[in-house]
């Protein structure tokens, strides 16, 4: 199973962003972006808007995880 959060912060250390940037993107206090970081599952709503914001699809990520379990 996928650790979304460590997943997110991964793509945005990536893309070499500030956690002050991401926060600002989100509407969010610095605080709960290091909260999201430390989230094993997320709301879909909250993923789509950080999907759009980090310009990476973490839907795929999730499909091929659970991919080889559907066959």
């Amino acid at each position: 199973m996928i650790h979304i959060g460590s997943l997110i912060e991964q793509e945005l250390r990536r893309q070499d962003r500030s956690v002050t940037w991401f926060a600002s993107e989100l509407h969010f206090d610095r605080t709960n972006v290091y909260k999201v970081f430390k989230k094993k599952c997320i709301d879909t709503l909250l993923l789509e808007n950080i999907c759009v914001i980090l310009r990476h699809n973490f839907f795929l990520d999730y499909a091929e995880d659970i991919g080889p379990l559907l066959r």
